[in-house]
């Protein structure tokens, strides 16, 4: 019997997700170029320590905390996306900065260092589905609704980190500034003695958080605004009235964290103590006992008591590397799902030893650029959260 078959289209997404793809106005990445070595290559490790070896003082790697222990064991700073930053433009004479992370941060780093310097990302797939949430198109359609509507000039735009340069730049050209997990608050506060409302981009749980827990503002004081639908959703009382436009953008790793994943673990392990990122949703951070950026989870677990009980809502790898780290206390990861960040581990060894062995041989690859006018602009809104008084900016 003979058997026809027909092949379905292969989505763009799909795509995407594996690399082959590109999408230039996208965070979630783009086709890398050139062969890999396989992961199954046993010299993997012999031949990153090789290239970064002859590289010398020329290259500079930085690696996210989210990113895996493989890449993590050759980072020469380790930190969250602006420290890393900082610390990229704290080191003028590095040539190239091999950046282990998304493609946000590495855009971040590039508006921060100087024109000589190359910001490399080993595997341009590596992305943010956060970030990717809000597209400078949507953020400029959403900034005409509010000016038709006679609130565009009582509005200031606040950006999280975690958001394009495209998104950053909008930010500074319409008098707003960039924030971190660590310092929103404080730039929350700054915007409303700026104007009467806050447009708070892209991620809507810390937007939330931090107006309610922090700012001590109440839920109806926040609306969400969606930007695939017409005026956002919402109807002209309700911009008028809200205090702080949450854009509907989250983080699939810490939007995961329920309720149910608090109270299951608590039952588990009595007298445990739940430690979450400001990315959760606002149920889950009033249900824990400490909030914080990653920075701080880091430090807090650092500081806590020998045999202590930990449940922390953040991605898999930091949790791991945590409970290695610590093996008098018990750190565990929150939910019994585990779930790494799918983007951030597209950086793996492979890429790592491809990224550096091009360096060796003369080829730049992966280069993340900004566009001049984008990166002005975006270093406005970033030096306006740089300029403020408060706690380090950490995300």
């Amino acid at each position: 019997m003979t058997m026809t078959t027909t092949s379905a289209p292969v989505s763009t997404l799909a795509l995407l997700l594996l690399g082959q793809s590109s999408d230039l106005a996208s965070e979630r990445g783009v086709d890398c170029p050139g062969v890999l070595p396989p992961a199954s290559d046993p010299d993997l490790v012999e031949r990153a320590t090789a290239a970064k070896a002859a590289l010398g003082d020329s290259v500079f790697i930085l690696g996210h905390h989210y990113q895996r222990d493989e890449v993590m064991a050759f980072a020469d700073a380790t930190g969250d996306s602006f420290k890393l930053a900082r610390i990229a433009a704290e080191r003028p004479d590095v040539e190239n900065i091999v950046f282990c992370g998304v493609h946000f941060m590495a855009e971040s780093a590039d508006i921060l260092t100087g024109p000589d310097q190359r910001v490399l990302l080993p595997d341009l797939a590596a992305g943010c589905s956060m970030a990717d949430m809000a597209a400078r198109d949507q953020v400029d359609r959403a900034w005409a609704t509010l000016r038709e509507a006679g609130l565009s000039a009582e509005t200031i735009p606040v950006t999280y980190m975690n958001s394009s340069a495209a998104i950053k730049s909008f930010t500074g050209e319409h008098a707003g500034a960039v924030c971190t997990s660590s310092n929103a608050a404080a730039v929350m506060r700054w915007a409303f003695e700026q104007g009467q409302r806050i447009l708070f981009l892209p991620d809507q749980h810390l937007g939330r958080n931090t107006a309610v827990r922090d700012l001590g503002l109440s839920l109806s004081d926040c609306a969400v605004y969606d930007p695939r639908l017409p005026d956002g959703g919402l109807t002209r009382s309700e911009l008028t009235d809200a205090k702080v436009l949450l854009w509907r953008g989250h983080c699939s790793v810490h939007a995961r964290f329920t309720t149910d994943s608090v109270a299951q673990v608590r039952e588990r392990v009595p007298g445990i103590q739940v430690l979450v990122h400001p990315e959760c949703q606002h149920d889950v951070v009033l249900a824990a006992d400490f909030v914080g950026s990653t920075e701080f989870i880091i430090a807090t677990i650092e500081a806590a008591p020998a045999g202590s009980s930990w449940a922390i809502g953040t991605e898999l790898n930091l949790v791991r590397r945590l409970a290695s780290a610590h093996p008098d206390k018990h750190v565990t990861f929150l939910d019994r799902t585990v779930c790494y960040c799918s983007t951030m581990n597209r950086i793996d060894l492979p890429h790592l030893v491809w990224t550096l062995e091009s360096l060796v041989a003369g080829r730049a690859v992966n280069r993340i650029t900004v566009e001049v006018e984008t990166a002005k602009w975006a270093r406005v809104a970033l030096d306006r959260m740089l300029a403020m008084p408060g706690p380090s900016a950490r995300d």
